[in-house]
């Protein structure tokens, strides 16, 4: 093999690695697949463009439990913890009106085309 050749090649070998290195990082535990489930995020309010408030689900069966975040660009805090409650997470995202529908709302009912519903 020409040794001009051969740094060519290791770069091209490293190249190729760094994708599959992803992706079997990505399924151990060391890349966070271990959690399976136990971490969920239930709600969130956006308060300004860095700053929200997030109720997290931790834990699984009987040792679940809700966390309320305060996270900024700087440090997450716990606000209050609180036993899980019944799925309030579904029913705020139902409440809260979709883009789509703010987007017919505003165009008087019509479709993007000009059509009627």
């Amino acid at each position: 093999m020409n040794t001009s050749l051969a740094p060519f090649l290791w770069f091209l070998a490293i190249l190729a690695l760094i994708p599959v290195v992803l992706w079997l990082l990505k399924r151990t535990p060391l890349g966070g697949a271990a959690l399976g489930g136990h971490l969920r995020t239930v709600a969130q309010l956006v308060i300004a463009p860095s700053q929200r408030i997030v109720i997290v689900e931790v834990g699984q069966g009987e040792d679940r439990r809700w966390l309320v975040l305060g996270i900024t660009g700087q440090q997450i805090r716990t606000l209050h913890e609180m036993p899980p409650q019944p799925d309030v997470g579904v029913a705020l995202q139902a409440a809260q009106p979709s883009f789509a529908n703010l987007l017919k709302r505003s165009l008087g009912g019509r479709n993007a085309d000009g059509t009627g519903v």
